[in-house]
């Protein structure tokens, strides 16, 4: 048994994992005839508690509640990989990456996330407020936009051969490049 718990504790390389994330495509769409995604998520749990006047609410939230079993196994997967698998390495990143975090005034990287930018600590303050909740906004009004999240476009619109997809994943790449060398920057100055 300990063999095991050793096994599933060790990060796992990308050999392993991608296939492992490549083939619940297939095995969701021939055992259960359902595409993956998460964003859909957020619509079936509103479908739930807001009331049916809403038009994009209305829906029989238990056709899709197979959704919300996976979005809770999302979550406690990862509850259960953080507190019972924790690795004690850091996250291993370039030294060049660490210098240019520095050079933004982010100096602690040694857990998952870095401490000056996730941090409770740091809800004090309005500008980080604003941008929760303007990033939220733009997330959710994105991923609506777009018809589906960066996951389910990537992984299963784009083994689809989607166009779509390709075109949104796309978008995604730049958008992230654009938000990390150019507004985080400016973000990480105001705060």
């Amino acid at each position: 048994m300990n063999d095991i718990i050793n096994f599933i504790s060790q990060p796992w390389p990308w050999y392993v994992a991608g296939p492992m994330i490549g083939l619940t495509i297939p095995l969701l769409l021939i055992l259960l005839n359902k595409p993956f995604g998460i964003s859909s998520t957020m619509q079936t749990t509103c479908a739930i508690f807001l009331p049916r006047c809403i038009e994009y609410f209305n829906l029989n939230w238990k056709e899709r509640g197979w959704n919300l079993i996976f979005a809770i196994g999302v979550i406690g997967g990862g509850f259960i990989a953080v507190t019972v698998f924790p690795d004690p390495n850091n996250v291993q990143i370039s030294n060049e990456t660490i210098s240019k975090l520095s050079e933004l005034g982010i100096n602690d990287v040694s857990g998952l996330l870095p401490r000056e930018i996730f941090s409770w600590d740091n809800l004090n303050s309005p500008v980080t407020i604003i941008m929760v909740i303007v990033g939220g906004g733009l997330v959710g009004f994105g991923t609506r936009y777009a018809n589906g999240c960066t996951s389910g476009h990537a992984i299963m619109g784009l083994s689809l051969f989607n166009l779509a997809s390709l075109v949104a994943v796309i978008g995604f790449f730049i958008g992230g490049l654009i938000v990390s060398w150019f507004v985080l920057p400016i973000i990480l100055s105001v705060l």
